[in-house]
């Protein structure tokens, strides 16, 4: 049998690690600058806190550390938003990035209700 890390048995973990590779390659076509900065930071931070959520014991921390990832997954959709809108990437490309952000985003927002029902537990 695999051994996992909590974090990779969350489909919001998976969810958030496919959205990181559609976004590094998004990343490796924009120009050196902010927007680029500021995708990779917050794909990151979908991948990251999702993670840090799953290893925290306590339910308001844990669901502190998924906002922190839905919020950067909302971000993302802006960022995307943007992209398209300045016409760098088409939204045709985009498509599947923004249907990776909407089931991140429904996944931690139930994470986090479900870590809050437990509370400190």
């Amino acid at each position: 049998m695999e051994m996992l890390f909590p974090h990779e048995r969350l489909e919001a973990y998976r969810v958030a690690r496919e959205f990181r590779v559609l976004a590094h390659d998004v990343e490796r076509r924009l120009p050196r600058g902010d927007l680029r900065e500021q995708i990779e930071r917050a794909s990151r931070s979908i991948l990251f806190n999702t993670a840090e959520g799953a290893g925290r014991k306590h339910g308001r921390d844990k669901a502190k550390y998924y906002g922190y990832a839905k919020a950067s997954a909302e971000e993302c959709a802006a960022i995307l938003d943007d992209l398209a809108i300045c016409g760098v990437v088409s939204a045709e490309r985009l498509a599947p990035g923004r249907g990776l952000l909407l089931s991140a985003v429904r996944l931690l927002a139930g994470l986090i209700r479900s870590a809050l029902r437990r509370g400190e537990a």
